[in-house]
């Protein structure tokens, strides 16, 4: 436990820290573009009652949990999109925000990306059927509040999410992190690759594929920065992680098809580029297949996704109840259980609420050491980057 508390430790500093300074951040582009600004105490924070009843709250420490309950409740359901059931747990963690409140979900497009949960946002606006929140990557966070298409909500814990981690308004917070992992299909794969330089070799044509295009999904964006790690750029230039790809495809061993559980299970995708936590829950969701993961060391990169609540969210208080546990003890370590880092990690750790057979299934910290991680603005650019090139150059 203590290495993975010094792991964390480390992650965060190199944030706050580091050239990818979340307060550096702060005070430059992002500040201006999106207006990050801290909450001052004249902030609306408690529920009121209107005309139409009660109004959802500000702040879930503002409303006893009893009565945000009550009125999640009376909606009696909940939309979420783009879930995977075993992506980061998922499965278990709505099976049981049901089985705990008694408040049925529905989870449309399950293997959408973070592009796809904006739009539907905007798309279903005023519709029954839009969701009441999202889990997107950290860019299309900023993009979403950019776009109004958030609410501001504080969870309980906001406090003890980390402060890298978050939008100080309340418009989205992170929920877990991961790094960029190699898995592969032992079946298929007898010499498994171990460094993005090494998928570069015969042996892996037509195995190598991705989750998702970067074009709309953010794990697929985040393999492209992992890969101009390894390949001479950085997380400041992803030109070298786009020509990577170039070349992978022309030797014949990239192949565009997105990686799904069905192509994992089906052997579709011998070799699959995606968060760790995916690959790692590959290895007990499909014994068959002989799923193995590593972490490229020629190019860490981790990354974290991030939770909102739609602005005209149609059940308002179900979402937020959503959020409430995630965030609680019991969803961080749903998440845990997922091969996740949770964001509240250290908050976890420190009240020793952390299980000690969950840390030994999480593979051993000093794989994490070498992990990059990109400031908001560098991710934006990564993004506009890869819109720019990826068509002509990978197609």
């Amino acid at each position: 436990m203590e290495d993975y508390e010094a792991q964390e430790q480390e992650f965060w500093r190199k944030l706050e820290e580091g050239e990818m300074s979340r307060s550096q951040m702060l005070k430059r582009s992002v500040a201006a573009a999106t207006g990050l600004t801290v909450l001052g105490s004249s902030g609306a924070a408690f529920a009121s009652r209107g005309a139409a009843g009660l109004t959802p709250p500000l702040k879930g420490s503002s409303i006893p949990i009893k009565e945000l309950v009550a009125e999640a409740k009376k909606e009696g359901k909940l939309n979420t999109i783009a879930l995977p059931p075993d992506w980061a747990n998922y499965g278990e963690m709505m099976s049981t925000f049901t089985k705990k409140y008694g408040i049925g979900i529905t989870n449309t497009n399950p293997d959408g990306s973070s592009a796809e949960e904006n739009q539907a946002i905007v798309s279903l606006k005023g519709d029954s059927r839009a969701p009441d929140g999202v889990d997107v990557g950290v860019s299309f966070a900023v993009a979403g509040a950019a776009q109004g298409l958030y609410a501001k909500y504080f969870v309980s814990t906001f406090s003890t999410i980390p402060r890298a981690m978050k939008d100080t308004r309340g418009l989205w917070w992170g929920d877990y992190w991961g790094a960029i992992s190699i898995g592969y299909n032992a079946n298929l794969v007898s010499n498994p690759p171990k460094t993005w330089k090494d998928l570069l070799k015969p042996e892996y044509k037509g195995k190598v594929a991705m989750n998702g295009s970067p074009l709309t999904s953010n794990s697929a964006v985040s393999g492209v920065i992992a890969a101009s790690i390894g390949n001479g750029g950085s997380t400041k230039d992803v030109g070298p992680g786009i020509d990577f790809f170039a070349t992978l495809k022309k030797s014949g061993n990239y192949i565009p098809v997105g990686t799904t559980p069905q192509t994992v299970a089906s052997g579709q995708t011998p070799i699959s580029i995606d968060w760790d936590y995916n690959n790692l829950a590959y290895t007990k969701e499909f014994p068959a297949a002989k799923w193995g993961v590593t972490i490229p060391s020629d190019g860490v990169y981790g990354g974290y996704y991030a939770q909102a609540v739609n602005a005209t969210a149609p059940h308002p208080w179900a979402a937020r109840l959503w959020q409430e546990f995630m965030f609680s003890d019991q969803g961080q370590i749903i998440f845990l259980k997922g091969f996740t880092h949770p964001s509240r990690f250290n908050d976890l750790a420190k009240r020793k609420k952390l299980p000690a057979s969950l840390l030994k299934a999480l593979p051993a910290p000093a794989l994490y050491a070498k992990a990059q991680f990109a400031s908001i603005p560098q991710q934006t650019a990564a993004k506009a980057k890869i819109a720019s090139d990826w068509p002509s150059k990978v197609g």
